[in-house]
């Protein structure tokens, strides 16, 4: 009967004088023989008895994934029947095979995540305002530097990009900024009108409208809607530009990012609030008056009401306050788009973000000039 092929894999067993048993393997360990030493090896080590393992592979001399496997076998019965396992004599170009098919024999025991504390998740919040309202004030800085060339160089401002984007937010936002504006007349007038009737004053809710729809809710309200439709359109597009790694290209072809592609948003946005802001109000105005001759009193006297009590300077004053909502508006919706990270959800995140950051400037905004108005007498 032939014996085995002279580079073959080959196995031999004894036992170790400290009770031990030792295998030494030679040959080629490749694919085509490592099946055979494969069951001898694993009808040695099945029993109980067989005690801590030694593995020689001082003989070894080719070994591929299939002989790594049998050692790998080998460690882990041994490991998982709670004796010991010993490789001695492996090359060390066959041993790096072993640690890249399995993970070091003693791995490092996982680290716990760490748990924040809340002095330093305070702390890490207030670094991370910080450094937002400093991107905000160079951001703003940029923005009036680029809106001055622009004004200087007309010639500079892409006004295709301009009247598309006047036309989207401006003409697209006409109808839900009508719809709303006719609801929140409708519903303030009555909510108004009727404690106001107790005392037989329901007459003067019209002049409570026409004050508050010129003063504060048509600027606001238009402010609102465009950041929550328009403004995060802006971030959203300027977000998926970023991570396309287009606002980088045009940094190096030499062309300003904010020049050109945020100024003509901002522009749009100026343009096209103190127009929604008239929708507004003649919407507002109009739901009001639905409520008001429900009351039994003419149209006539509606508008002599909103006439008397709503100065030109009370519209004034609001369109005045809505050209600078509605630089907010545009310059936080791109801004947040600049600064989308990488992601699947940057985007989403810079729209949501430039959604509830424009909202608390607005809110901001409104403070400020209320005191601004208080001050002028106006």
């Amino acid at each position: 009967m032939p014996g085995p092929e002279p580079h073959a894999a080959r196995l031999e067993g004894h036992r170790d004088p400290r009770g031990g048993l030792v295998l030494q393997l030679a040959g080629r360990l490749d694919t085509a023989s490592t099946g055979a030493v494969w069951r001898e090896a694993m009808q040695l080590t099945r029993g109980g008895s067989a005690g801590d393992l030694f593995v020689d592979a001082s003989g070894v001399e080719y070994c591929d994934g299939a002989g790594a496997s049998l050692i790998l076998a080998l460690r882990r019965n041994q490991e998982a029947a709670g004796r010991g396992f010993t490789l001695r004599g492996l090359r060390p170009e066959y041993r790096q095979l072993l640690d890249m098919i399995a993970p070091a024999e003693h791995a490092p025991d996982e680290v716990p995540p760490h748990r924040e504390g809340f002095l330093e998740a305070l702390g890490r919040a207030a670094l991370q305002l910080l450094a937002d309202q400093r991107a905000f004030l160079a951001f703003v800085g940029e923005l009036c530097v680029s809106l001055a060339a622009g004004l200087r160089h007309p010639r500079q401002i892409r006004f295709q990009d301009f009247l598309l984007v006047a036309e989207r937010a401006g003409i697209g936002a006409l109808p839900i900024i009508a719809i709303v504006g006719f609801l929140l007349g409708l519903i303030l007038l009555f909510q108004s009108a009727v404690p106001m009737q107790r005392f037989g004053a329901d007459i003067y809710a019209a002049d409570l409208l026409g004050i508050a729809m010129f003063r504060e809710l048509g600027p606001l309200m238009a402010a609102i809607l465009l950041t929550a439709r328009s403004g995060s359109a802006f971030a959203a597009e300027l977000g998926t530009m970023k991570v396309n790694e287009e606002i980088d290209a045009l940094s190096t072809m030499g062309l300003e990012p904010v020049r050109f592609l945020v100024v003509p948003r901002v522009l749009a946005a100026v343009l096209v609030v103190p127009v929604l802001t008239m929708v507004m109000n003649l919407a507002g105005l109009v739901g009001g008056a639905v409520v008001f001759t429900s009351f039994g009193y003419p149209l006539v006297t509606y508008v002599s009401r909103v006439l008397d009590a709503a100065s030109a300077g009370d519209l004034l004053g609001g369109l005045v306050k809505s050209l600078f909502l509605g630089v907010i508006v545009a310059a936080v919706g791109c801004l947040r788009g600049i600064q989308t990270g990488q992601g699947a959800g940057a985007v989403g995140q810079s729209a949501t973000s430039s959604v509830v950051s424009g909202i608390i400037l607005i809110a901001i905004a409104e403070g400020v000039f209320a005191v601004i108005f208080y001050v002028l007498g106006w």
